[in-house]
């Protein structure tokens, strides 16, 4: 299975299971969920050898159609701020929980397979004291291939919240953390906040991001869904990202090893490597190098033809 691009739904639900009832309900053409401050619910106690009463296994609720990221937690004290939801379609793209890479409960880093390439993607909640974004700084990662993080950043600044017009000193390590992925913020297609208060004294917010590389072709192309919200706080933010431009058919071919065709393969390649290369100019090398790589291509096609393909 190969995909061309990813469909992606963030928002923050403030506990409240109803609402996202709803949107795994509502949002079943989206493939990946991105919900922040879910809500939890006991499930049973299990046996510990550290406290008599045993632990308390508590989980969110798992939906049919969705196959549902993050870590294990055992008390209320350490809840989890973000869980991402994978739709069942995809399951073929061998999706992982990357616990190695970022070990937080405000933090779900996970990665999957596409035509032969491994891509990352990161839910983050940072609360008031910018812990996520401080535990970002102080673990060392180095990812590749990063498509899309989608943040909570409990952080006003102008730089994206044309709203307030200030500058907040939390953006600098905003800025370095970004900057070490060699992600950007993206700018919004509607100029309109991400979180309504009902405080008629306090503005609306901008605080929910989404992070991308600037290289990919829908950068600068996410939208906030003000309309979307229901009672929530926070309005939806979505983005369709663009993974392959093209699907690009191949068939790869294997030499048995030790075979009587791996031997002719080899003394062939010998035979090559005997040609007199000395050439005085480069147009020369150049069709010398041509003509070597279309000699190995005849061997290799020749002898993998009574070999096996895959």
């Amino acid at each position: 299975m190969i995909i061309k691009n990813i469909r992606i739904f963030l928002q923050n639900v403030c506990k409240n299971k109803l609402l996202t009832d709803t949107i795994l309900e509502t949002y079943r053409d989206f493939d990946i969920i991105f919900i922040q401050e879910p809500s939890w619910s006991f499930i049973c106690s299990i046996s510990s050898s550290m406290n008599e009463e045993g632990e308390q296994l508590v989980e969110s609720p798992n939906y049919s159609n969705w196959i549902t990221f993050s870590r294990n937690t055992f008390n209320d004290n350490d809840l989890l701020r973000v869980i991402s939801y994978i739709n069942i379609r995809l399951s073929q793209l061998c999706f992982y929980l990357q616990k190695d890479i970022f070990n937080y409960r405000n933090i779900s880093c996970f990665s999957f397979f596409n035509n032969d390439s491994i891509y990352f993607l990161i839910n983050i909640y940072s609360d008031s004291s910018q812990t996520a974004l401080k535990y970002l700084k102080d673990t060392e990662a180095n990812i590749n291939n990063i498509l899309i993080i989608a943040k909570d950043l409990n952080i006003r600044d102008n730089s994206w919240d044309p709203f307030f017009p200030c500058y907040s000193s939390h953006c600098d390590l905003r800025t370095d953390i970004v900057d070490s992925m060699d992600l950007c913020v993206f700018k919004f297609t509607n100029q309109v906040p991400t979180r309504y208060l009902d405080n008629l004294n306090n503005s609306n917010l901008v605080i929910d991001l989404m992070f991308l590389h600037p290289n990919l072709s829908e950068f600068n192309n996410h939208t906030i869904h003000p309309e979307w919200r229901l009672s929530s706080d926070y309005a939806p933010l979505t983005v369709n990202i663009a993974i392959n431009e093209e699907l690009i058919h191949t068939k790869k071919y294997t030499i048995v090893k030790n075979s009587e065709e791996e031997n002719n393969f080899i003394t062939e390649l010998i035979e090559l490597n005997s040609l007199n290369l000395s050439r005085n100019s480069i147009w020369k090398i150049s069709q010398a190098k041509k003509s070597l790589n279309e000699l190995y291509k005849s061997s290799l096609t020749k002898q993998t033809a009574f070999g096996s393909s895959i």
